[in-house]
């Protein structure tokens, strides 16, 4: 955001035509969240308090009720300038200072680093209970998704300017975010992330057949229920054609499963359109054999749980056509020098492996080799049990056995999984998402 503002100064956008644009989109916010009552706008001393001056003087135009307090003069030009042009009285942020129904945030922004001063987050923990409205971020937040402390002052609503920050669709910060809302300001910014978008239903074509609908291939290792989860969930997701590789009963009668003898007949198949190896099969000679004979096929991989880190020497040497989908604990086994966000992570190990990268957790994003960024933000909590991971694997099994993009067929297998989960809801098992 730093060096896109930058840009824009040069190519001849003010850095205070900016600020007008944000404080506009501020002030249009809290005009519809306050309904008309009071407004109480909290300034600090940088830019994000100059958001708020901008947004204040906009509302009292509107004709709003409208109280300004700050912690002290402005210390940047632009916050100075912004402030001159606010005509009302300024309170004094301190312990007698009275709360509004609704409270708007411009004390800190992006900048900040550490977490705010004991007696500042005392004094913000007096208004908690009141609607809040954030410029950005949530005073107290690390932007950059970094850092693990929260705010003192949760947010019901933040307004994010020009884009998203990783902090608003990572844990443990983004709940304190509340629900966030995009205010474009004339300014895009390199490698934007993205949120999932809404679910496509796809319908197919009426010359459709069950082959060039997608031909998905399962491995199943020594815990053949994941693999039965995983090929369930290949043909709930719209894949024409599930083979169960060594499965002993497949869960659907419409998945036709075999024994390990036709293993290298299958991976030669032409049909076959993604080959899904992982779920139920633990670290081991086995699987190492398994993953080497599917990376020698050139087939398009979902490599999940084990299989991550017996493919990484190959992948990292020649990279294919793969999604990877590892937890928490399964990332960081196969990549346990990476650091930063998790946006970071997810990003560098995209890179290293050439594959997309869907880093699951409550807070899963999907990484492209490219810089590509997709946050699922918020999720689904009832996904949060034994086995939807394999029904993830599975997804992205269909969606990557139709053809096209790697990328786009991970952020549809996460889309359907999300929707699938949400629309089930409470008392949610992983077999649920593919039978009902």
């Amino acid at each position: 955001m730093r060096e896109t503002e930058a840009a824009c100064a040069i190519q001849g956008t003010s850095l205070s035509e900016l600020m007008d644009r944000a404080g506009a989109a501020v002030a249009d916010t809290a005009w519809r969240m306050a309904a008309g009552a009071p407004i109480l706008i909290l300034c600090g001393p940088g830019n994000n308090g100059g958001d708020g001056y901008v947004a204040a003087r906009m509302l009292n135009e509107r004709g709003a009720a409208v109280r300004v307090a700050a912690l002290g003069e402005p210390t940047t030009e632009l916050a100075k300038a912004a402030r001159a042009r606010w005509s009302g009285p300024v309170e004094p942020i301190d312990p007698a200072l009275a709360p509004a129904p609704l409270i708007v945030d411009a004390l800190f922004g992006v900048g900040l680093s550490r977490p705010l001063p004991d007696d500042l987050a005392l004094l913000l923990r007096r208004f908690a209970g009141r609607g809040v409205l954030a410029i950005d971020v949530p005073s107290g937040v690390e932007s950059d998704g970094n850092a693990d402390w929260l705010p003192p002052l949760s947010a019901d609503l933040t307004v994010a300017l020009g884009a998203l920050k990783p902090a608003h669709v990572l844990l443990p910060t983004a709940p304190a975010c509340g629900r966030v809302l995009l205010a474009p300001i004339g300014i895009a910014p390199r490698g934007m992330m993205r949120t999932l978008p809404r679910l496509k239903e796809v319908t197919p074509a009426a010359t459709a057949h069950k082959f060039n609908r997608g031909m998905v291939l399962v491995f199943a290792g020594p815990m053949p229920g994941a693999a039965g989860l995983a090929s369930a969930a290949a043909l709930r997701a719209g894949a024409g054609y599930v083979v169960l590789e060594g499965g002993e009963r497949a869960p659907l009668s419409a998945i036709i499963t075999e024994s390990d003898a036709r293993f290298g007949e299958r991976l030669s198949d032409p049909r076959v359109g993604a080959v899904v190896i992982g779920p139920g099969f633990p670290a081991g000679d086995e699987l190492l054999f398994d993953v080497e004979a599917a990376l020698d096929s050139g087939k398009p991989l979902v490599l999940d749980a084990a299989a991550i880190a017996a493919a990484l020497p190959r992948l990292c040497e020649t990279p294919c056509r793969a999604i990877l989908t590892p937890h928490k604990g399964e990332f960081a086994r196969a990549f346990p020098e990476l650091y930063g966000s998790k946006i970071d992570r997810a990003k560098a190990a995209a890179v290293r492996t050439g594959a997309v990268v869907i880093y699951k957790g409550a807070d899963t994003v999907i990484a492209a080799p490219d810089g590509r960024i997709v946050a699922a933000w918020p999720g689904c909590p009832w996904l949060a049990t034994a086995g939807t991971g394999d029904v993830l694997a599975g997804a992205c099994g269909a969606m990557l056995a139709r053809g096209g993009d790697a990328f786009d067929a991970a952020v549809a297998a996460v889309g359907w999984h999300i929707a699938q989960a949400a629309r089930i809801g409470p008392g949610l098992v992983a077999d649920d998402l593919v039978r009902e």
